[in-house]
C-alpha cells in the first residue's frame, strides 16, 4: 500500500514537471528571452504547488531541464527542441495564464489543457496577411532609408516574393540558413528584373530597394534577446543566441551578393546614403506601416497591434530628431526612441493585457541596423583586400553593433526600473495567493516521500 502511494506522488510529480517544462518551452520556442522563460516557469511552479526553494531551472538555447529535490530525494526532467518561431501571442497569453491559474484555482487538468491550447494555437493573422504585411514592411523601410515613394512598388513586390517562397521552403523543411540565404537571392534578383520591367525613370531612388527588399530576414529579436541575456548574466543562451543571429546575417548577405554579382551591380550597397529624404508625416506613415508588418509577423494579439505602430512611430520620431535634426548621431538617438518606447509600453501593459516586450520589441524593430550589418559583411566580402573598404565595413559593423546594443539598453533598463518599482506590490500580491493555496494543501512536500 505504501508502495502504490509513493508511486502516486512519484507520478504527480513527474506529471507536474512535464507541464512546467511544456510551458517553459512554449516560451522558448516563442522566442521569449531566457529571465521571462525563468520568471514565468517560477510562477507556474507555485501554482502546480512546488516549493521555489527545491526548484531547480537550467536553460540552454533549445533546451530546458527542472530538477525539485531536496536532501534525499530528486526528480528531474528536460526536454529539447530546434523549433524557433517568434510568436508574441504565446508569449502574452502564457504571461496571462501565469496569473490566473493562480487567481481562479484552476485544476492542473484544466491549467494543461490551456498550455496545449497555447501551443496549437494558430496565428492571429491569415498567411496571405502576413505576406502583405511583410512586403510592405520592405516598401515602408525603402522609404524611410533613404528612398522615394516609387520605390516603394518594387521593394513591396521583391519583399512579398521573398516572403512567400520563404514560408514554402520552411513548410518543406529545409535547413533554415539555406532558407535565408535563398530567400535573400530571390528578392534581390526580382528587384534586378523590376528595374528592367519598370518604365525608366520610375523611381529616382532605382537603388534603395536592392538594400531593403530582405530586411524581413534580419534576426533583430535574436539580437536584442542576446544583449537581454547578456544583461541578465544568463552567457550562454546569450552567446548561442548571438551566433545563430551572425550565421543569419551571413546567410542573407551570401544571397545578396550572389544575386548583385550576377546582376553586374556595382559596390552601391557599400557607399548609398541611408538617410530619410521624407517629411516627418511621411516617416510616421511608413514607420506605422513597417512596425504592422512587423507586429503581423511576430504574431502580435490583435489588440495590441495599435499600440504597436503608435510606439513605432513615437520611437522613430525621437531617433530621427536626435540623429539627423539636432546631430548627436543615430547611436544616440537609437537609445533615446527605444527608451521612450519601453517607458510607454509600461503604461501600456493593463490597457493590451500584453507583457512589455509583447509591445515594445515589435516596435524597435524598425530602427535595428539590419542594413548596416550586411553592409559591413558584404564590405568584407568584395572589398577585403583594400584598406579604405576594410575600415569602412569594419566601421559600419561597429555602428551596427553599438546599436542594437542601445536598442536592448533601451528595451531593458526602463523595463528593470518599472520592475522594482512595482516587484514589492506584486510579490505581495503573489505571496497572499500562494499562502492560501498551501493553507488548502496545494504543495507538494517531498517529507511525504519518506
Amino acid at each position: 500500500m505504501q508502495t502504490e502511494q509513493l508511486n502516486d506522488k512519484t507520478r504527480r510529480v513527474h506529471r507536474k514537471l512535464t507541464i512546467l517544462l511544456k510551458v517553459g518551452m512554449v516560451l522558448m520556442e516563442s522566442a521569449a528571452d531566457t529571465n521571462r522563460i525563468v520568471r514565468n516557469m517560477k510562477r507556474i511552479a507555485l501554482f502546480l504547488g512546488l516549493e521555489e526553494e527545491n526548484l531547480h531551472i537550467d536553460v540552454l538555447y533549445g533546451t530546458l531541464k527542472v530538477n525539485y529535490s531536496d536532501d534525499t530525494h530528486s526528480f528531474s526532467r528536460f526536454v529539447h527542441s530546434d523549433k524557433y518561431n517568434i510568436n508574441m501571442k504565446a508569449l502574452a497569453a502564457m504571461s496571462q495564464l501565469s496569473w490566473q491559474a493562480i487567481q481562479k484555482d484552476y485544476t492542473v487538468s484544466k491549467f494543461e489543457q490551456v498550455v496545449d491550447k497555447i501551443a496549437r494555437g494558430k496565428s492571429d493573422y491569415p498567411a496571405w496577411l502576413v505576406t502583405l504585411g511583410a512586403a510592405l514592411g520592405c516598401g515602408g523601410f525603402c522609404v524611410l532609408f533613404g528612398g522615394d515613394w516609387p520605390s516603394f512598388v518594387p521593394a513591396m513586390i521583391a519583399g512579398w516574393v521573398g516572403f512567400f517562397v520563404r514560408g514554402c521552403l520552411l513548410k518543406s523543411n529545409f535547413n533554415v540558413y539555406m532558407v535565408t540565404a535563398l530567400t535573400a537571392f530571390l528578392s534581390t534578383m526580382t528587384v534586378w528584373l523590376l528595374t528592367l520591367v519598370l518604365p525608366e525613370g520610375f523611381t529616382d531612388k532605382p537603388y534603395h530597394p536592392f538594400l531593403c527588399c530582405a530586411l524581413f530576414l534580419v534576426p533583430g529579436v535574436a539580437l536584442i534577446n542576446f544583449l537581454d541575456d547578456m544583461l541578465d548574466n544568463y552567457l550562454l543562451v546569450g552567446l548561442a543566441r548571438l551566433s545563430n543571429a551572425i550565421v543569419q546575417i551571413a546567410s542573407m548577405t551570401f544571397g545578396i551578393v550572389i544575386a548583385v554579382s550576377i546582376c553586374g551591380v556595382n559596390n552601391f550597397l557599400t557607399t548609398l546614403s541611408i538617410a530619410p529624404a521624407i517629411s516627418y508625416w511621411e516617416a510616421a506613415i511608413v514607420t506605422g506601416i513597417s512596425a504592422m508588418g512587423f507586429g503581423m509577423i511576430f504574431n502580435v494579439p490583435r489588440r495590441t497591434l495599435p499600440a504597436v505602430v503608435l510606439l513605432g512611430i513615437m520611437g522613430m520620431f525621437a531617433r530621427n530628431f536626435l540623429a539627423f535634426d539636432l546631430g548627436v548621431g543615430v547611436i544616440i538617438g537609437s537609445l533615446v526612441g527605444a527608451s521612450l518606447i519601453s517607458l510607454v509600453a509600461i503604461r501600456l501593459v493593463q490597457p493590451t493585457r500584453s507583457p512589455n516586450h509583447v509591445l515594445s520589441i515589435p516596435s524597435v524593430i524598425p530602427m535595428v541596423p539590419g542594413i548596416l550589418m550586411y553592409r559591413g559583411i558584404f564590405g568584407f566580402i568584395q572589398m577585403g583586400r583594400e584598406m579604405e573598404g576594410f575600415l569602412r565595413s569594419f566601421d559600419f559593423l561597429i555602428n551596427a553593433g553599438l546599436i542594437v546594443l542601445c536598442l536592448s539598453i533601451g528595451v531593458a533598463i526602463p523595463n528593470i526600473f518599472a520592475r522594482r518599482w512595482i516587484a514589492s506590490t506584486r510579490r505581495r500580491h503573489l505571496q497572499e495567493m500562494i499562502d492560501e493555496r498551501r493553507k488548502r494543501g496545494r504543495f507538494l512536500n517531498l517529507s511525504e516521500f519518506d
